[in-house]
């Protein structure tokens, strides 16, 4: 086990669904969190304000993740802050669903470069700090469809997919540097995104899964603690967090 009092986490996409719950979880087991955002400073701000009366430490910091430059400064600002960082959690995505037929290039690009790219972007620039760290964790945050494919979803399961072999083979490089990289990969998770779907597709949705409900962004928040906390002997893994949907 690993006392997380005092360790640094960089939490991308950080402000909102899952990883707002993830800032949150981490930062009550005394981990101080930079929550990174793309554009909606009040929700990141909301996050932090929320860590702060409960007595923890967080900043937000804003940072296109598909974007070196942004990452440079993410991470030089996570270094003035609190001088190291221990976990990175790699959790910023975004969705351009269409059948292939109508799938623009634009779309291809803008999700392959924010759910997948921009892991490069982050974990290049983390790594030396992370390396330093004595127990540097990177969790990647893929998903069910990376594991299964999605209708409408070959850029969003090709990125999620993508992420999946990257954790696998970087898992190989960084074992002996006493870094794990793990992959979670939650199913369908009561977010803002879920509960926008017209209410018979959700109820579609919760018939198909063994447990008979959706998940809690919670749930996934806890599974990157167990992580960060006990998993010293666990890298290479995908963490599935998906009601029994898929096994």
């Amino acid at each position: 086990m690993v006392e997380l009092t005092d360790k640094v986490a960089i939490v991308t996409g950080g402000s909102r669904g899952i990883g707002s719950a993830i800032s949150s979880e981490l930062a009550r087991n005394g981990v101080k969190v930079v929550v990174n955002y793309q554009s909606n400073s009040e929700s990141a701000e909301k996050v932090v304000h929320a860590i702060k009366e409960s007595g923890g430490q967080a900043i937000a910091v804003k940072a296109d993740v598909s974007k070196s430059d942004d990452v440079l400064n993410l991470i030089n600002e996570t270094i003035n802050q609190f001088g190291k960082i221990d976990i990175l959690v790699n959790n910023a995505g975004i969705t351009k669903d269409r059948t292939f037929r109508k799938l623009s290039q634009d779309d291809w690009n803008q999700v392959i470069n924010v759910n997948l790219n921009s892991v490069y972007n982050t974990i290049s620039s983390a790594l030396p700090h992370l390396m330093e760290s004595e127990a540097g964790r990177i969790i990647n945050i893929s998903s069910i469809i990376g594991q299964t494919g999605g209708f409408g979803q070959t850029n969003y399961s090709a990125a999620k997919a993508g992420l999946i072999g990257y954790t696998k083979s970087l898992a190989l490089e960084l074992a002996r540097k006493r870094v794990t990289v793990n992959a979670v990969c939650p199913g369908f998770i009561e977010t803002e995104m879920v509960q926008e779907m017209p209410d018979k597709v959700r109820e579609q949705i919760i018939a198909s899964v063994p447990v008979q409900r959706l998940g809690q962004a919670i749930e996934v928040a806890r599974s990157v603690l167990f992580l960060c906390k006990d998993g010293e002997y666990i890298t290479g893994q995908q963490l599935n967090i998906n009601g029994g949907l898929y096994m």
